[in-house]
């Protein structure tokens, strides 16, 4: 029992020593540093890159002690700590644009606060928006944008709170290039905070004005049309920082996923696609038969690294032969009989690599598919459903953006498939994929896809398909997606057959 007490007793004094109190000296530093490198509402990110205070504020930050913090202080810690945290990350990432350049540079979850790890909409949305509910957080913590209320030369101070978010809420609200009223015109363009945050300010346009006139000294008809100008996210940076004199305002592929780039360090990504393959055949001009497969991937990643990523694939497949009329949807509830079969098929490791930093959205991924279950292939008395060997995928993807409203994606792969099986001959393909998107806005991908898929046998053989396709973010880590696509390949062609996919996904990135 005293041995006991006494590693419990060194285990606390450890922990004690290994986290920082949070005291007026923080704040201090804080509001020192602040002075000392922002000028004119600009952050001198140049001057920060030979900086020594900054790296000793984050740490104090991931290792702080807040148990005993009250509301203010707690409030105060987190707001200063967001505000310092989206410098130290643009310039670890200097000379920069904008933050929007960086992969995702508000979801990885790469800070550390308190002990805890998250990421910067972590800290926002979660510890204090969510936490708090007070919409004035807006208005002082500072994205590393324009677009932003100006971000302040000194710290915010618990005694001095309540009256530092009021200040620079009126501050940001009164400011004609944040709020742009047109009375000759009875118009207001406002910040896309009001829009994306809508909730935050009561949920509706009425409230979200209510709220605005609340600070303003000139209050806005009700009357006035209502709009929201392009969120600038250029970098809030001192003019001698600038590398260019462009604006950088939100593209719409800004934040769109891009398929090829690796998973960030310590976070995941799950992929759950769904492919409906059905293909009608017959003699002559007639069609008399259906074959349908459906094939349900689930794809799991993790960022070992910011350029190497580790997980594994599992799949599950249906398949239904039936004469026609007969509807592809029947695999669905389709027995294990002589005409119809469903199982899981395959399970195995994958990997992705970005081999060069310069090009972040070019990566090599490859995946070994071990079979599971007994005769895949078939027998007499049931069909085939997948192959009895392994399958070996490796596949190179590049992306890159055409503008600010389209991008361009490629990927060329290898497949050798049904290894380790003597009574077949294994088949070894390179399908070659390019998929072309245009972006509408920031959360919606429309995109055109055609793909050339020969197979190196004996026999030549090849498939071709093209279709188009729509993803949505429903938020920045949920994606939804639908394709669908049309094939064709010489055994159709010679039976006058037709084939088509139907295709459902959700991506989800924590």
């Amino acid at each position: 029992m005293k041995k006991l007490f006494l590693l419990a007793f060194i285990s606390f004094s450890l922990n004690s020593f290994a986290q920082s109190n949070i005291d007026q000296s923080f704040f201090q530093e804080v509001d020192q540093f602040l002075k000392t490198h922002v000028q004119n509402n600009k952050v001198n990110y140049q001057a920060l890159q030979q900086d020594v205070t900054l790296p000793a504020l984050v740490q104090k930050i991931a290792s702080a002690n807040i148990e005993s913090l009250d509301k203010n202080s707690l409030q105060a810690f987190y707001i200063n700590a967001y505000n310092l945290l989206v410098i130290q990350k643009a310039v670890k990432n200097y000379p920069l644009e904008s933050v929007l350049n960086v992969n995702r540079f508000f979801d990885n979850k790469d800070q550390v606060v308190a002990g805890k790890r998250l990421s910067l909409n972590q800290l926002e949305k979660d510890l204090l928006l969510k936490e708090f509910n007070d919409a004035r957080f807006h208005f002082v913590l500072v994205c590393g944008a324009n677009g932003c209320p100006p971000i302040t030369d000194f710290a915010y101070l618990p005694a001095q709170l309540n009256e530092q978010l009021d200040q620079q809420t009126r501050k940001a609200i009164n400011d004609p290039n944040f709020i742009k009223v047109d009375n000759a015109q009875q118009t207001v363009a406002l910040s896309q905070i009001f829009e994306w945050y809508v909730k935050d300010f009561g949920g509706s346009q009425a409230s979200t004005l209510q709220f605005i006139n609340k600070y303003r000294t000139e209050a806005i008809s009700s009357d006035y049309k209502r709009s929201f100008y392009t969120y600038d996210w250029s970098l809030n940076q001192t003019s001698a920082g600038h590398t260019s004199d462009v604006v950088v305002e939100l593209s719409n592929n800004s934040a769109r996923y891009v398929v090829s780039a690796a998973v960030p360090k310590g976070t995941t990504e799950t992929k759950w696609f769904n492919n409906l393959y059905t293909q009608q055949t017959g003699n002559g001009e007639s069609l008399t038969d259906r074959a349908t497969f459906l094939t349900s991937s689930l794809s799991f990643l993790y960022g070992v690294t910011n350029r190497f990523n580790a997980g594994f694939d599992l799949r599950y497949r249906r398949v239904s032969y039936a004469g026609l009329p007969s509807s592809s949807i029947e695999v669905l509830g389709s027995p294990n009989d002589a005409t119809n079969r469903q199982g899981f098929t395959n399970i195995g490791p994958k990997i992705r690599w970005a081999p060069f930093e310069a090009l972040p959205n070019f990566s090599v991924q490859s995946a070994f598919w071990i079979p599971i279950g007994s005769d895949l292939e078939g027998n007499s008395e049931v069909p085939y459903i997948d192959w009895d060997g392994s399958t070996w995928v490796t596949q190179v993807f590049n992306d890159f953006s055409i503008g600010s409203s389209f991008s361009l994606f490629t990927e060329i792969s290898f497949w050798y498939e049904d290894i380790g099986d003597e009574n077949d001959l294994n088949r070894f393909s390179t399908p070659a994929t390019v998929i072309f998107s245009y972006f509408p806005n920031p959360k919606t991908t429309l995109y055109a896809l055609s793909n050339y898929s020969p197979f190196w046998q004996k026999d030549f053989d090849y498939f071709a398909q093209a279709g188009f396709g729509v993803k949505y973010q429903i938020t920045p880590n949920f994606e939804v997606e639908g394709l669908y696509t049309a094939f064709t390949n010489e055994f159709l062609q010679d039976i006058n057959g037709r084939a088509s996919t139907f295709n459902i996904g959700i991506r989800i990135n924590r």
